[in-house]
């Protein structure tokens, strides 16, 4: 499969640096969150990137299995990621893991949850972090 998009970022300065994309769009300052020893400098990290980035993709993912599904989902429709980090229990290193809270206010809970499952096998974020991190999904 031919790949659509392709896109460039760096960083440097680690956790407590800079983020920017080729194009220039993206730059961002980036900092350690007090949680994990940072100072709580304004800034982002990238445990909220990458709950940006899942939320958004997996919205994406919805009103995509949506459409094939011919369910019209509202305006409102809501993904809200939530990524934590910790120390893996072997000590060598840390894990990620995720959660997605779905709202479509107005669209049945249960064709919802038929939707989020479709979608999950769609969004290639979920695809990549498949087996790899723990997601939860929950429908509200």
């Amino acid at each position: 499969m031919p790949i659509l998009y392709r896109t460039t970022a760096s960083a440097t300065g680690g956790r407590a640096g800079q983020a920017k994309s080729a194009d220039g769009i993206l730059d961002i300052s980036l900092t350690v969150p007090k949680e994990l020893g940072g100072d709580g400098a304004r800034g982002t990290n990238p445990e909220q990137l990458f709950a940006a980035g899942y939320s958004a993709c997996f919205l994406g993912a919805l009103k995509f299995v949506a459409g094939k599904e011919k369910v019209k989902l509202p305006e409102d429709t809501k993904v809200t990621g939530t990524v934590g980090i910790g120390p893996r229990e072997d000590g060598t290193g840390f894990y990620i893991d995720a959660a997605l809270e779905i709202s479509s206010p107005g669209v049945d809970k249960a064709v919802l949850e038929d939707l989020v499952q479709k979608a999950h096998i769609v969004c290639p974020y979920s695809h990549a972090t498949r087996g790899n991190v723990d997601v939860k999904l929950t429908v509200a």
